[in-house]
């Protein structure tokens, strides 16, 4: 595996390739990282993978100075999985040009996650967008944990026309349940399993066709989460996927989407 922190030697050493797989990480690797890379094997092109906490898209400081970082044991993880490149740039590298394509931030980026951390998916759209104009690949890796993150991306990615092909990548779960988070690091045994009982209360809600979401139900639902342990909910919303609005029914075209603490730890998922 090779290693590359300036942007310009890496360009230069991947001007050759015709596409790549690219997987944009912010570290703290996990199974789920891993499924993204094992599913880009089978797409046939060289892997390269970014590891760049970005201080843009967190709204607190403190979030961004505790987020875990484990760069020795990811790196080994990637030697291990047989990825090409690894490029693991600094602030200047990714923010020090003027990217061709400007952003562009859909409407629904300000309802959910939007709502509750302002300018975060700006920061999260504005870094993809210049790691994309870095990397020039031809396949991009997602994980739809992070659905709206999704969501605005492929926007963005459709509206500047930009020739890419973004791969979806199904939730990867822990066996308790809990979806898989570089956040995940930060809980104790007790905290996960608050943390699997919430995820399996939210599955069973799911799972009742009849179930409205009105103002009422959302509150009693709410409670429920605040009792089996969660210290706070940012919101608990029943929404369409295809066009990111609120449904009161459940269907084939919605999911549950939550975002709550535990303790310090905010955790986020979509059922």
């Amino acid at each position: 595996m090779k290693i590359f922190k300036e942007r310009i030697k890496l360009s230069t050493e991947i001007l050759k390739n015709k596409g790549l797989s690219f997987i944009p990480t912010m570290g703290g690797l996990h199974k789920g990282h891993i499924s993204l890379i094992k599913k880009s094997k089978k797409f046939k092109r060289k892997i390269l993978v970014s590891i760049f906490v970005n201080p843009k898209q967190f709204n607190k400081k403190d979030d961004y100075r505790n987020y875990p970082r484990t760069l020795n044991k990811d790196i080994k993880i990637l030697e291990k999985l047989k990825v090409h490149y690894l490029f693991i740039p600094s602030y200047e590298e990714v923010y020090g040009f003027k990217p061709k394509k400007k952003i562009y931030l859909d409407k629904t980026s300000n309802k959910l996650c939007g709502f509750f951390r302002k300018g975060h998916f700006k920061g999260v759209v504005d870094v993809v967008n210049r790691l994309i104009e870095i990397v020039k690949p031809k396949y991009i890796f997602f994980g739809k944990k992070d659905y709206q993150q999704l969501y605005l991306i492929k926007k963005h990615i459709l509206k500047r026309k930009i020739i890419l092909k973004v791969i979806e990548c199904e939730t990867i779960r822990e066996k308790n349940g809990v979806a898989l988070s570089t956040r995940n690091l930060k809980l104790m045994a007790k905290e996960k399993k608050i943390a699997s009982n919430i995820y399996h209360y939210l599955k069973n809600i799911k799972k009742n066709k009849e179930n409205r979401f009105d103002s009422k139900m959302i509150n009693k639902f709410k409670k429920k989460v605040l009792k089996l342990g969660a210290d706070k909910i940012d919101y608990l919303e029943n929404y369409n996927i295809k066009k990111m609005v609120k449904e009161m029914n459940i269907n084939k075209n919605t999911k549950l989407f939550i975002a709550y603490f535990i303790g310090k730890v905010r955790l986020i998922d979509n059922i």
